[in-house]
């Protein structure tokens, strides 16, 4: 069942910083019909909803609840796969494993566990994330490096290695194609989250159903540039691997990129994409004809994946976007608005449910972007707050309902260009402390 890998001196997939970006940036948030290079939601879908997949997850005891804490995703072909990590200096041992095995952009299998991040461990984390892609490996009878391996939890902390192979032995038989296997998996990758994260689209092709989808992890240590995330997809397009991580990169600059829930990185951050092609489509790549709908789509289940993030982060109460218009490129109003949406002050204001725009407008002017001090308008939602840069008269009331909902939209326009982001957080709340305060305990 494994095939050979050449291996090359650079592994394949890249640490995702900001960067210009042009797929994507018309997305839309509702749902499209099918055809006409449109997609739309796939109710109920998920991981194993593309065509050669399977999930599965189980407890170890690497957590101290009986939470699944180690899974799989499984192709019963060969798939065409792509990642991008966290651009942190300290970078866990199971990205150096994972970036081996995607030498030559292709797997069978990502393995993950929860509860401890197998990172800052030294020579003896990275035997144990190259034993867990060992023993992944044998149970599925595939070559080592047709697996990845990912991790997330404490930092510091030496894997129990005893659980983790035996959570990889009781896997096989909790593989599973249908909703269970992907629930379980949901399940295993998560740690101080609140909920599972899913998303799953279709789009045609070459008069063919394609799927994407995705699962995800990350509540804290969230900030742009990657953050303590885990995120993978599967999609059953057949795609060209160098097409594929191009479209990863420049998805993830416009999604996960965009979140902050307390402005840490992690060491653990990864987004694996892994392709079967057994659509039947004919091969994509950026000159296909269908090409704008497929990344639309793909842009379009990481971005629904990022807000899921951004809004469970710990101890939130309130999803934040902060949408930029008139910024003098798209990548300053990418700046604004992470500087916006990340900002401790802000946050804590619509915690509050304060209209207190001065924070907002304050945030503005550190981002260290062009601004015109004299032009800059602010909305809360539908409610204007400043206009050419000059209080308006507001309904502190109107304003006081609309900020104790579950969304909080800021909408800043700086009248000095066409350049446009939006980002996404959540309030800052005593919760927050708390969680983080007894993360080890």
């Amino acid at each position: 069942m494994g095939h050979d890998k050449k291996l090359s001196e650079e592994a394949v997939g890249q640490e995702v910083g900001s960067s210009e970006t042009t797929v994507g940036q018309g997305v839309e948030l509702s749902e499209q019909p099918v055809g006409h290079g449109k997609y739309a939601v796939v109710e109920g879908g998920s991981i194993i909803t593309p065509k050669g997949f399977s999930a599965g997850g189980v407890h170890c005891g690497l957590k101290k609840t009986e939470r699944h804490d180690i899974g799989a995703i499984v192709c019963e072909v060969v798939a065409t796969a792509a990642a991008v990590y966290t651009t942190s200096v300290f970078q866990a041992a199971p990205l150096k494993v994972t970036r081996e095995s995607l030498v030559d952009g292709k797997l069978r299998a990502v393995v993950v566990n929860s509860g401890n991040a197998n990172a800052c461990t030294g020579q003896q984390g990275e035997a144990d994330a190259y034993a867990m892609r060992a023993a992944m490996a044998r149970q599925l009878g595939v070559a080592e490096l047709d697996v990845a391996v990912a991790s997330t939890g404490v930092i510091g902390e030496l894997l129990k290695m005893d659980c983790v192979h035996a959570g990889i032995e009781a896997l096989p038989p909790r593989l599973s194609q249908d909703e269970v296997g992907a629930e379980d998996f949901s399940q295993a990758i998560l740690t101080t989250d609140l909920v599972k994260k899913e998303a799953c689209v279709s789009v045609v092709v070459d008069g063919k159903e394609i799927i994407i989808a995705g699962a995800a992890k990350g509540s804290g240590m969230i900030h742009p540039n990657m953050a303590t995330m885990l995120a993978f997809m599967t999609t059953d397009a057949n795609i060209d691997q160098v097409a594929l991580q191009q479209l990863m990169r420049q998805a993830t600059d416009l999604t996960f990129n965009m979140i902050t829930v307390d402005g840490d990185t992690s060491t653990n951050d990864m987004l694996i994409t892994m392709a079967s092609g057994l659509a039947g489509n004919q091969s994509l790549n950026s000159t296909h004809p269908d090409w704008a709908a497929f990344a639309d789509a793909f842009t379009y289940v990481c971005q629904k994946l990022a807000m899921a993030i951004a809004r469970d982060g710990e101890g939130a109460t309130r999803l934040v976007e902060v949408v930029v218009h008139g910024a003098v490129s798209d990548n300053s109003a990418r700046v604004i608005a992470k500087t916006v949406v990340g900002s401790s002050l802000v946050k804590s204001a619509v915690f509050g449910a304060d209209a207190n725009w001065g924070r907002i407008i304050a945030a503005v002017g550190r981002a260290g972007e062009p601004v015109n001090p004299e032009q800059v308008d602010i909305q809360l939602g539908p409610i204007s707050v400043l206009e050419g840069s000059r209080p308006v008269v507001f309904d502190e009331e109107e304003a006081l309902v609309y900020l104790k909902g579950d969304t909080v939209r800021i909408f800043v326009d700086l009248h000095g260009g066409q350049g446009q982001a939006t980002a996404w957080g959540c309030d800052l709340t005593y919760d927050y402390v708390r969680i983080n305060a007894a993360y080890r305990t």
